[in-house]
């Protein structure tokens, strides 16, 4: 028996009869118990999923919680149509696509034995948009994802109605996302933040910061059977170089989300012949990021100038061997769900093989406001400390110098990273953008729309934030598309936040991890580890 799944049509009622999965993976002789070991190569921010932007939350606390919806983690690429039941057992649309109403599963506790209703789905969302007295976030960075959301309805204990200003067909996937739990009522945010409660696989015991996570099974999971695992341990190691030995001797069991780099690839092999290793797009776009609010960044021929002076061609052979993609604010082709085709992004300003014309362009921009060799126009340039932050930032240094900019890095640790971030407090960013749902409600409105606290560039745009809202509501696939690739070319156009490549990455694990498999347009939604077993 299977599940049905959602897909949005406009002007009709779409009944889901849906019947809980029991597995998502084909049966085989699965061994219960034992411990999954895994390194972090970071300090997570927090616990609490709904108030961070970043990885390095979502890797070790995602198995704690559950969605209304999931993406399907035996199917590589997510899309709409890989959207299968959590705790919601069915979902539909009203006939205005306005009303999306779920049905919960009856008899699911939460982690300190309190009965989940459809009161904490409407709960958790009234926080995210901010209808909520009594409870607050500190930071809310996917609040934009529901500007159209006016409140969630409940009817009875088990069912939960999501209540739009117009359609959206992308609701079910934003809502598919590892940063769409539903949270506890019943527990305070601080709470959330450091001892989290959930109703997933797998309950929280403890996080030492800068050392180690630790989660156990939890006996009490409405999936029966599951998990296999008996507990998933995380160990912070900061250097790279240890962390793929440490793995390569078996200390570890999977390795970071998108750790191995291109160049790392052939010594893991060598190192660990017996190992499952697949390098994959990672759903991450390194990207420049100039705060335009700041002199003289306010002024947008400096801004062009830096975009132009990119030479998209030495990051990728440096970094990735050419096993990068290039590509727009939404993910490149192939992969990518909305990308442009290659000819159009080839077409882009910057994008093409004239790069000695684009520095000879960038060049007479800086003279003309007064910036030479013997005149620099000096700035720091403030990245992330993760190998996959300095190393292009490196590269871009060596790049601005052709245009009469002379920088030095910043580097700060994961907190004070996001914090600054959060505060608007940084001037030249080289940052990394992991797109956590590979749709533009989920991408480029969290990142560029006016009034996104994850706006980071503070670019603000009256006819992008017009097409980001017309794209949202419409229903005909192909036309939301182009609408989309005309937001593209307006960023590239503004140089809103130059991107400079998708990255590509590998993903290694030991042969008797079972079950696990990346997916190919984001890193952050297959790691609950509820299938996973070990044949060992």
């Amino acid at each position: 028996m299977r599940a049905m799944r959602s897909s949005f049509k406009p002007a009709a009622s779409i009944a889901l009869l849906c019947v809980a999965m029991v597995a998502t993976f084909p049966a085989a002789a699965q061994k219960k118990g034992g411990t999954l070991r895994l390194y972090h190569n970071d300090n997570p921010p927090s616990t609490s999923l709904h108030e961070e932007a970043t990885i390095a939350s979502v890797t070790p606390f995602a198995a704690i919680f559950n969605n209304l919806v999931v993406f399907d983690p035996a199917k590589v690429h997510e899309s709409i149509d890989t959207v299968i039941p959590d705790l919601a057992e069915s979902w539909s649309w009203d006939s205005t696509n306005t009303k999306l109403t779920f049905k919960l599963r009856q008899g699911v506790k939460w982690h300190d034995g309190q009965p989940l209703t459809a009161k904490d789905v409407q709960c958790t969302w009234r926080m995210l948009i901010g209808k909520t007295e009594t409870q607050d976030f500190k930071r809310n960075p996917r609040k934009v994802w529901y500007t159209k959301l006016q409140d969630v309805s409940v009817n009875g204990d088990y069912e939960a109605t999501f209540e739009l200003s117009e359609p959206q067909p992308s609701l079910p996937v934003l809502l598919a996302s590892a940063f769409s739990p539903v949270y506890p009522c019943h527990v305070p945010q601080q709470v959330m933040r450091t001892k989290p409660v959930g109703t997933g696989p797998f309950k929280f015991v403890e996080f030492k910061r800068g050392e180690s996570v630790r989660l156990v099974r939890n006996p009490d999971y409405w999936k029966k059977d599951r998990p296999y695992l008996d507990e998933i341990t995380f160990r912070m190691i900061d250097s790279r170089a240890t962390r793929m030995l440490a793995f390569a001797t078996g200390e570890y069991d999977i390795t970071f989300p998108s750790d191995v780099s291109v160049p790392l690839m052939t010594d893991m092999k060598a190192r660990a012949p017996h190992a499952i290793c697949e390098m994959t797009a990672t759903g991450v776009q390194i990207n420049l990021m100039v705060n335009r609010v700041n002199p003289p960044f306010d002024n947008p021929d400096i801004r062009k100038a830096m975009s132009l002076a990119l030479d998209r061609k030495p990051f990728n052979t440096i970094l990735m061997e050419g096993l990068a993609r290039m590509g727009g604010a939404m993910l490149a082709k192939p992969e990518g769900e909305w990308g442009m085709p290659p000819e159009m992004v080839s077409s882009l300003t910057g994008y093409g093989p004239e790069t000695e014309k684009n520095i000879a362009e960038a060049q007479a921009i800086m003279r003309k406001l007064g910036y030479s060799d013997a005149k620099p126009l000096q700035i720091k340039i403030q990245t992330r400390n993760l190998p996959t932050y300095r190393d292009p930032a490196v590269i871009l240094t060596d790049q601005l110098k052709k245009i009469y900019i002379t920088s030095e890095l910043d580097i700060l640790d994961t907190p004070r990273w996001y914090a600054r971030l959060a505060k608007k407090d940084y001037t030249i960013g080289l940052n990394l953008t992991g797109v956590s749902v590979d749709d533009p409600d989920g991408n480029i409105v969290e990142n560029y729309s006016c009034k996104s606290e994850r706006n980071y560039t503070q670019y603000c745009n009256a006819e992008v934030d017009r097409l980001l809202a017309a794209q949202s509501s419409e229903l005909d696939r192909e036309k939301r598309r182009k609408m989309v690739w005309d937001v593209e070319r307006l960023l590239v156009e503004d140089a809103a936040r130059p991107i400079i490549l998708h990255s590509s990455a590998g993903n290694c694990w030991q042969p008797y991890v079972k079950n696990f498999r990346p997916h190919d347009n984001s890193q952050y939604n297959n790691l609950r580890f509820e299938e996973v077993w070990l044949d060992k």
